[in-house]
């Protein structure tokens, strides 16, 4: 079976709020937002390249969605490895809100159906490919509260915040992981990959 993949950037403190600009997501009043722009080098961008060269299909909560929205479909260049696939590939979109998508290929799913519907896309993929989240940080909660997140890339840059909206929040489920790659890139940035193990367990020393 396909796999659901999670891959988003965070701050050591592990903020991933607005990492691209100021005007992303200043909710709650989040002033620190394009954190992620001075850090960004060859070697984030080879590893991104490499993660959407497995990608079947994208699943998008609705604020990533529509900054994506409002961007890649303005880049037409064929040889692009990003705009090629978000443009081309089908996107599922988590909102009880949007209606009426522009985007081509884009597929709204309510609350109701998620959890069905992520179960029907990946049995629909060919067992190489991944259902791919990308930030969208609302719906990686959502998927990690429920354990359906499979495999994790975590670009872990070199600056922390002390403000702004944390991947894993308090009240999470105790999980284990495995690292299956890591690598660092020349600007410092730590990229980790974990695959989900099971609930965590505890010892004594």
């Amino acid at each position: 079976m396909a796999k659901l993949t999670l891959t988003t950037f965070l701050t050591l403190d592990g903020v991933m709020q607005a990492p691209g600009g100021p005007a992303e997501d200043p909710g709650g009043g989040f002033e620190y937002g394009g954190w992620l722009v001075p850090f960004a080098d060859d070697g984030m961008a080879q590893f991104m390249t490499e993660v959407f060269d497995r990608v079947g299909a994208f699943l998008l909560g609705r604020r990533t969605y529509d900054i994506f929205a409002g961007y890649w479909p303005q880049v037409t260049d064929p040889a692009d490895p990003i705009a090629g696939r978000l443009n081309g590939l089908p996107k599922y979109v988590a909102s009880t809100t949007l209606a009426d998508p522009q985007w081509a290929g884009t597929t709204v799913i309510d609350g109701e159906h998620l959890q069905s519907e992520i179960v029907r896309v990946k049995d629909a993929l060919p067992a190489d490919r991944e259902l791919q989240v990308h930030g969208s940080g609302m719906l990686a909660q959502w998927l990690l509260a429920r354990d359906l997140v499979d495999e994790m890339n975590l670009l872990v840059f070199p600056v922390y915040l002390g403000a702004g909206r944390r991947l894993f929040p308090r009240g999470g489920l105790p999980t284990a992981c495995e690292l299956t790659d890591s690598r660092t890139t020349a600007a410092g940035t730590a990229i980790h990959t974990y695959r989900r193990t099971g609930r965590a367990s505890f010892g004594t020393f």
